[in-house]
């Protein structure tokens, strides 16, 4: 493992695509595998090449050091490549969900204002409907039209070399977005240095990452936290990644996991729960893996215990932020201490505190303030939260946390989502996370409603397939393991609940399907 950095200890040129694809070829790794994807794998030498003409067609539709360009398409090599090819050449990446609406591309595309867009097959109906003046590199055989470029013919026909622009640790090179689970997404702009001392941190640091992994990643690329544990941390030390454009279902990761063999799966607990409920669970031979991550969301104790059932696959479960770029807290392989979301991560600092910013005492709830060497320089366009949320190295979330004794932290939901039963405040979380230890559950949610001016709980469950639980059942099963008061006065079963791109629980859109 190696110790923590910070940017400042960095080189005067971190380009990205350098640090993670052409060092692996400059050092003799060129012919190791770096992605896997269709049954198919890329060896940095190959990736390298691509990277170098995908930058030199980037170039050549105008895009330059500092300009943005906004990646809309599934997970594959190309959109890897594509990636890496925009950081070579000193641009700053953004990345967006494949099955957003014209709505949803619009505001990015407004927000994000691209010299390119890339997009595929399943986003370019959409992204063209959301905006009609805006220069596409098209994936695939499609028709073009107005300012479009065909990604195959251009790339086929571009140089196989590229200087890479020069790129210092304080450049802003990556744009990482909030989930928008509270308000419109929000783009963290964070230098070229941040995903390398994330990487020494987080990756070395707990992980232990090294060149005989294989990750799999459940979220899509997307999103941050997949990103940089597939196609990112594996590159620094010669491993590789699998990638693959359908979306993530428990049926696709079996059929990758008794495929490929990976060592490192990357998860949430949403797809933990299904991978756990589905009929051929016990089945399934996941004895490759060495570990499993969770983040996202909270990881319950109870699926937890579930999941070492199901599969005895350790999991290390951590919170990061776009805010603070990825991991900060974490359990530790062969240490993980369940409903807890482990210790600080090496380099960082974090403090359950109060209004004024003072540390509150053990056992005590309170936002967390997280001091380290990757917090973002700032809210793209948003002096105002930038400077609420921002102080220095010190980023304040809004969320609740708990901190024991021995400095594990709890995340305990937001302050927002408290309800008030009986004149005493109670965490939809804490039910949440009761309610999925019972055998028949797969995923629930809490809200509060109104009787007679008073609040109560409500659960909405999603069961498993040939479940015969009933409400009342469920009803008595948090009475036993709660606090008289806490317990749901009602139970509705539903088919699913609504998640946001990255997995999230979204009570916002939950309140306004139940309103």
């Amino acid at each position: 493992m190696t110790g923590p950095l910070t940017r400042a200890e960095l080189p005067a040129d971190v380009n990205l695509a350098t640090y993670f694809v052409d060092r692996n070829v400059t050092e003799g790794r060129g012919d190791r595998t770096a992605l896997v994807c269709d049954g198919a794998s890329t060896t940095y030498a190959q990736l390298a090449v691509l990277v170098n003409r995908i930058g030199n067609v980037l170039r050549e539709l105008g895009v330059r050091p500092g300009d943005r360009i906004l990646i809309a398409a599934s997970d594959s090599v190309e959109w890897v490549a594509t990636w890496y090819a925009a950081q070579k050449i000193g641009a700053v990446t953004a990345e967006v969900y494949t099955f957003l609406q014209p709505k949803d591309y619009a505001y990015f595309l407004d927000y994000v204002d691209p010299k390119v867009v890339v997009v595929d097959g399943t986003t370019l109906a959409n992204v063209r409907e959301a905006s009609s003046n805006r220069r596409l590199l098209v994936l695939g055989d499609h028709e073009l039209v107005g300012d479009d470029h065909s990604f195959d013919a251009m790339v086929g026909a571009a140089p196989d070399t590229l200087d890479p622009a020069p790129v210092g640790p304080e450049t802003e090179a990556v744009w990482k977005f909030t989930t928008g689970s509270t308000g419109a997404p929000k783009a963290c702009v964070h230098p070229a240095g941040t995903p390398i001392v994330s990487y020494h941190a987080y990756a070395r640091g707990v992980l232990d990452i090294d060149e005989n992994d294989l990750v799999l990643p459940v979220p899509k690329l997307f999103f941050g936290y997949a990103r940089d544990l597939t196609a990112l941390y594996p590159f620094g030390v010669g491993g590789a990644g699998i990638v693959f454009g359908e979306r993530s279902t428990p049926e696709r990761l079996f059929e990758l996991i008794a495929a490929h063999r990976p060592t490192i799966l990357v998860s949430v607990p949403t797809m933990m729960a299904a991978m756990v409920a589905h009929p051929s669970a016990a089945e399934q031979d996941l004895s490759c893996l060495r570990l499993t991550t969770s983040a996202g969301e909270a990881l319950p104790a109870e699926l937890h215990r579930k999941w070492d059932k199901a599969f005895g696959v350790p999991v290390v479960d951590g919170i990061g932020s776009s805010e603070a770029y990825h991991i900060y807290v974490s359990n530790r392989p062969g240490q993980a201490r369940p409903g807890t979301l482990g210790r600080v991560v090496p380099g960082y600092t974090a403090r359950v505190v109060d209004d004024t910013g003072a540390e509150r005492p053990v056992g005590e709830l309170g936002p967390l303030a997280v001091t380290g060497p990757t917090v973002a320089l700032r809210y793209h366009g948003d002096p105002e939260k930038s400077a609420a949320t921002y102080h220095g190295d010190t980023v304040l979330s809004s969320d609740l946390f708990e901190c024991d004794a021995e400095g594990y932290l709890s995340y305990r939901g937001r302050a927002d989502d408290l309800l008030k039963v009986g004149g005493i405040w109670v965490a939809p979380s804490e039910i949440e996370h009761c309610l999925i230890g019972h055998d028949d559950v797969v995923d629930c949610a809490v809200l509060g409603y109104e009787v007679d001016g008073l609040t109560r709980p409500r659960a909405y469950v999603v069961v498993r397939d040939g479940a015969t639980v009933t409400p009342k059942e469920l009803q008595d099963y948090a009475r036993a393991k709660l606090a008289g008061h806490k317990y749901p006065r009602e139970v509705v079963f539903v088919d699913e609940l609504p998640r946001t791109s990255n997995g999230k629980l979204d009570r916002r859109a939950l309140r306004g399907l139940v309103s």
